[in-house]
């Protein structure tokens, strides 16, 4: 084949590739906001559409397990990642308990069942930022800094308008992109996510983060009158006459 027609077929080859990046990565984060901003029962709809697209469109890739981050590569390797969050977990908690604001988790889910479900969805939206996202930006975008950025800031742009994790996404998701392509594992920055969730979820008082909430979930946040009355009740703020206070 002449050097010109090789460099027209690859030239064509590259620009399907780029297009079917394009596509798949917008219809993944329409999907993701949609979901994020619209009230149930449609944002069932809305998560089971995402989740059915960005599972069928990386099965359709056929990247493979390592590029994924989804084989033992580099899971030795980064567990002191693991380590470092269970770390900067303790002293937040120890620091939060001498603040009094360390508190239960929200809702009345059992708690290994809570912790447990949320360690997964915490693996998921790693498989999401870096597997997903990250891979086809690295396709997109020159160099590395470009991709990692764009991926960051798309990671925390769906977790407006929460002004507590909107800022921490930010910054964790530089971080781990920057660990994904270091390791890429995904299992040890999926378990990292969960536990520093889990610190932020309970050390933190929920009148700023609104249960971990984003989306338009962020404004139905109702805070519970009777935990509210009992947290001041805790720190001597306020008289405990029952009447007192409004039923």
């Amino acid at each position: 084949m002449p050097e010109s027609a090789s460099a027209t077929v690859f030239g064509a080859s590259q620009t399907r590739i780029i297009r079917r990046d394009l596509v798949e990565l917008g219809v993944a984060y329409a999907l993701i906001l949609s979901t994020i901003w619209t009230p149930n029962p449609t944002q069932r709809v809305l998560y089971w559409l995402a989740f059915a697209w960005i599972l069928a469109t990386s099965w359709a890739r056929r990247e493979g397990w390592k590029t994924l981050g989804l084989g033992a590569t580099g899971l030795l390797q980064s567990l002191w990642v693991v380590a470092v969050a269970l770390a900067g977990t303790g002293i937040a908690v120890f620091i939060a308990s001498r603040m009094h604001t360390l508190h239960r988790l929200h809702g009345p889910t059992p708690l290994m069942v809570h912790m447990g479900g949320y360690l997964v969805w915490a693996v998921m939206q790693q498989f999401i930022l870096q597997s997903y996202f990250l891979l086809r930006l690295m396709r997109l975008l020159p160099g590395k800094t470009l991709p990692i950025a764009t991926a960051a800031i798309m990671f925390a742009l769906a977790h407006l308008p929460n002004p507590v994790l909107t800022p921490i996404t930010l910054i964790w998701g530089i971080v781990s992109c920057l660990l994904f392509l270091r390791y890429r594992n995904i299992y040890t920055l999926g378990l990292a996510h969960g536990i520093l969730g889990l610190c932020v979820a309970v050390t933190m008082p929920n009148s700023l983060h609104h249960h971990m909430r984003v989306g338009s979930g962020y404004y139905r946040y109702r805070a519970h009158p009777y935990k509210v009355r009992m947290h001041f009740l805790d720190q001597g703020m306020l008289s405990s006459h029952p009447q007192s206070y409004p039923q």
